[in-house]
């Protein structure tokens, strides 16, 4: 480990407020600990409301003020001079994430390190190509007189970010890098599981020239982001986590003052192989799409269709190939499969297994924790007994699959479609004809073919359904973080 990520784990953390780090005012702290070992690596302040208030307050008046006065032109390179610094302290910042969240190395160094510094260079390219349009209006003349309009696209003020902690680099840079290009300022709330890189992060903004208060961070439990929500100075709430608590932060917004808001949630996402993908790959793709970073993606797949005359060499290879897995330490560079990331996600992993097997699903292998320190859950795959099975129903978001079989397309799409979420899904084929004609047909936010869970700055992202409200990444984000204003002119 590097002796600045050793300094950095050190510090007794608290949050990071108008430019600078501040230890908080409460006296409760809140213990990080290494999901691979158990053992603690840092701890953070636990919010209370003089903080909270300081931090919308620091926001508040970083918009009306300094960041307000910030050409686009610098915010552009403010935050292309960002996007270098974490490249430049990459390492770092990829060995913080794995010792608090037990991320293999190699995602933290790909995912929350090398993505995270392209998103936020994608956002830094549109600061300068925010613009509105001219319009020609037909308003009846009396006496000669003519008309223009024209539009404008104007920042909303504070956006609040609330974060999961799956991945807690790459989804607030996508969150406060759109914000900021349109000239938003942004306060961050971080997952208590997994909160010291965000802290991090935020210092390298500051040495790149964003103004104090125009990136803050506070820290705590989920009870402090209806405080935050409900304060009239937050002008957008955007988050990324769970349906329940998606609903519950929607119901807020609107109740506060029809805040803004947009919910990047998950569900219960659906892969289907077509009977002419070759066996191996399907497996690969499997893995693609249900098995990175142990699941923990909000997109990853948990229900794969497979057709009937495949199925059986499908699973027992499938079998064959997990049960050759073994647990990682998250440092090893050629790790397979870590730990997930916080023991209430583990318990979670548990109960569903055994909830499974109540009701008398088929556990093919998997379905418990390796005997290993830490909180280490096997792959599983279940083939459900119904399709009102829970473990076919409900997401786990952890190293599992439910598999079932199909027999014509038409069931296959019936199937991939009974549920009330709608995130992601994928079909797998050589015949990109059937898939394009299929795609319409696919009730999900983000289809891909032949791929899966593969995200680009330049391709919109979000859900349908009950998986979210709302866009992230594309030019549309522009319309989620903007406010268009019209202004007619009589001469």
């Amino acid at each position: 480990m590097l002796d600045e990520v050793k300094q950095f784990l050190a510090r007794e953390h608290g949050h990071y407020i108008g430019g600078r780090p501040v230890a908080g005012q409460g006296s409760e702290r809140i213990e990080v600990r290494c999901p691979s070992t158990l053992t603690v690596v840092g701890s953070v302040a636990q919010a209370v409301d003089v903080d909270i208030e300081a931090a919308i307050a620091s926001s508040h008046q970083a918009f009306r003020k300094d960041w307000a006065s910030v050409s686009p032109a610098d915010r552009e390179r403010i935050l292309l001079r960002f996007a270098d610094l974490i490249e430049m302290h990459g390492e770092e910042i990829a060995q913080i994430e794995t010792a608090q969240s037990g991320k293999l190395i190699a995602l933290s160094r790909v995912i929350e390190v090398g993505w995270s510094a392209r998103w936020l260079r994608y956002y830094a390219g549109w600061a300068t190509k925010i613009s509105g349009e001219t319009i020609t209006p037909s308003y009846p003349s009396m006496s000669g007189e003519r008309y223009t309009s024209f539009t404008l696209r104007e920042p909303l003020g504070v956006v609040f970010g609330v974060i999961p902690w799956n991945f807690p680099v790459m989804i607030p840079v996508w969150k406060f890098g759109a914000a900021l290009a349109t000239g938003n300022t942004v306060l961050i709330k971080s997952s208590e599981f997994s909160p010291l890189t965000m802290l991090r992060i935020a210092e390298l903004g500051t040495e790149a020239g964003l103004p104090a208060g125009a990136l803050n961070v506070i820290n705590g439990t989920g009870k402090i982001g209806g405080k935050v929500t409900s304060d009239p100075r937050i002008a957008k709430v955007s988050f990324t986590g769970s349906v329940p608590t998606g609903r519950l932060i929607g119901e807020e917004a609107v109740k506060a003052n029809l805040t803004r808001f947009t919910l990047e949630l998950g569900g219960k996402n659906a892969a289907a192989f077509l009977p002419d993908t070759s066996i191996d790959k399907i497996l690969d793709g499997v893995f693609e799409a249900g098995f990175l970073h142990s699941g923990q993606v909000c997109a990853s797949a948990e229900r794969f269709f497979v057709h009937r005359s495949q199925f059986d060499e499908v699973i027992e290879k499938l079998r064959s190939r997990m049960e050759g897995i073994k647990p990682s330490q998250p440092m090893d560079d050629a790790g397979m499969i870590g730990p997930v990331c916080n023991e209430p996600q583990f318990n979670k992993c548990l109960a569903a297994f055994e909830l499974a097997k109540t009701e008398g699903d088929d556990i093919v292998t998997g379905g418990g924790a390796y005997r290993h320190d830490g909180l280490y859950i096997q792959p599983t795959i279940i083939l459900p007994k119904s399709l009102d099975s829970s473990a076919y129903r409900q997401e786990i978001f952890g190293p599992v699959g439910t598999f079932v079989p199909f027999d014509d397309d038409d069931e296959l799409l019936s199937m991939m479609n009974d549920t009330p979420f709608g995130l992601t899904a994928s079909i797998w084929t050589n015949d990109l004809a059937k898939a394009l004609r299929y795609v319409p047909r696919i009730e999900a936010g983000t289809v891909w073919v032949n791929m899966h869970t593969l995200v680009d700055p330049a391709v919109p992202f979000g859900g349908a359904k009950g998986s979210g409200v709302g866009r992230e990444y594309g030019s549309s984000f522009i319309d989620s973080y903007t406010e268009l204003k019209s202004v007619s002119i009589r001469l």
